[in-house]
């Protein structure tokens, strides 16, 4: 079994907050953290300090690898600080290398 884990506290979302599955939208100061493990991302999110942890729509989602998950983790930061609605942004689809 292959996993990782980053957590991000003091992030401040933007005008739209983040819609989570269990609460909708959360706004503020907000912790964001992601967990892989055999090619699935989860990502959730907490109050900055809080207990509770809210999963992010879209979560768990497909992730091919480890260094994938740490591209996922930040650009669900990008999107909480973003001016719209924050939910688990999909992963730009790679070709294969084509030999030359």
């Amino acid at each position: 079994m292959s996993w990782a884990s980053w957590t991000t506290p003091g992030v401040y979302s933007g005008r739209g907050g983040v819609l989570t599955e269990e609460v909708g939208v959360v706004t503020g100061d907000l912790t964001v953290h992601t967990t892989w493990v055999d090619g699935e991302a989860s990502v959730t999110v907490q109050y900055t300090g809080a207990a509770d942890w809210f999963t992010v729509s879209g979560s768990p989602a497909p992730c091919p690898s480890e260094a994938a998950s740490r591209d996922l983790h930040d650009a669900v930061i990008a999107a909480v600080r973003g001016p719209t609605t924050a939910t688990v942004p999909a992963l730009p689809q790679t070709s294969p290398d084509v030999g030359g």
